[in-house]
């Protein structure tokens, strides 16, 4: 597996509400690949579409969604942080972001409990700038580590679906780690236009002591949300007929896009299924190699047979 594209995912800086940058070069990415692509999709974007895209491919039963945003903080006052989303804070992160100031590399600051942030810079941010963990990314004959696996791993599996897709949809999706809200208007064009009513979230999920790196992709029973049992079934039987490396989760925290799908006024069935990582939500996100083959081949399946 080449990993390039994830390394130019993993750099680009796009906290939820600031995906626009990841946006644009997703739509550059997607015009030059799908002239190798089995079947060229519709593009739906930009106005009425906020900073989501939607690819439609033939005719579509089932929808895979990726969330292009990441977790990170936002400058208050007095260099001092809100999280977006629920990173990991330690003393010494490195974070960047820009200003109108310029460029912005800063450190850390953190008391022991993790609670009150700031950063070691030595001028005033403006107040509003976002900050992200500064990229590293790292390769080995196993792993691939870096931030921002999650969920730029999700989108780079979208990505290596939609070279052989014929049929069927793909979101990326924005706000998903700071509480959504582009999902709900999605399902809503995409079951009254296309009457497509079956979901896979395209997520990464945590090691545990149930899920191990090197395992195979995990197939969340449940998290905070729990889906309809008899479609999530039907998604470990199809992983079963793959002969792919696959395990089972069971988690009562956590949450993606799926829990918007479920809270819709829209009979959408979903199921999260994704590689672990390890280091969640923090500068060292690492997911097994293994892990991520079997995410792409069972999503090739799955979008064939479901």
């Amino acid at each position: 597996m080449n990993f390039d594209l994830l390394r130019q995912l993993c750099a680009i800086h796009a906290p939820s509400g600031e995906e626009a940058p990841l946006t644009d070069f997703l739509l550059e990415y997607i015009g030059q690949a799908q002239q190798n692509w089995k079947v060229k999709p519709t593009i739906l974007h930009g106005d009425g579409w906020q900073d989501n895209i939607v690819l439609v491919f033939g005719q579509p039963r089932t929808a895979i969604f990726a969330h292009i945003d990441s977790i990170g903080f936002t400058v208050r006052y007095d260099n001092k942080l809100v999280p977006i989303g629920g990173p990991d804070t330690e003393n010494g992160y490195k974070l960047v972001g820009k200003d109108a100031h310029g460029a912005i590399e800063a450190t850390m600051v953190a008391d022991e409990e993790g609670e009150i942030l700031c950063i070691d810079y030595p001028r005033v941010v403006e107040r509003g700038t976002s900050l992200t963990f500064k990229p590293d990314f790292r390769e080995t004959e196993d792993f691939v580590q870096c931030c921002y696996m999650d969920n730029r791993l999700g989108v780079w599996t979208a990505l290596q679906v939609a070279e052989t897709l014929e049929n069927g949809i793909i979101v990326f999706s924005t706000w998903e780690e700071h509480g959504g809200g582009s999902v709900a208007y999605i399902a809503k064009y995409i079951y009254e236009q296309y009457a497509v009513k079956q979901a896979l979230i395209s997520d990464i999920t945590w090691v545990t002591e149930g899920v191990k790196h090197g395992e195979g992709v995990a197939i969340s029973i449940r998290d905070r949300g729990i889906p309809r049992r008899s479609y999530v079934n039907k998604i470990i039987d199809l992983a079963k007929a793959s002969g792919l490396k696959y395990q089972l989760e069971v988690e009562g925290a956590g949450g993606s896009d799926g829990k918007e799908l479920q809270s819709s006024p829209y009979p959408f069935d979903w199921c999260f299924v994704g590689a672990p990582e390890d280091h969640v939500h923090s500068p060292n996100e690492k997911v097994h190699k293994a892990d991520i083959a079997a995410m792409v081949g069972l999503y090739e399946y799955m979008m064939k047979h479901l």
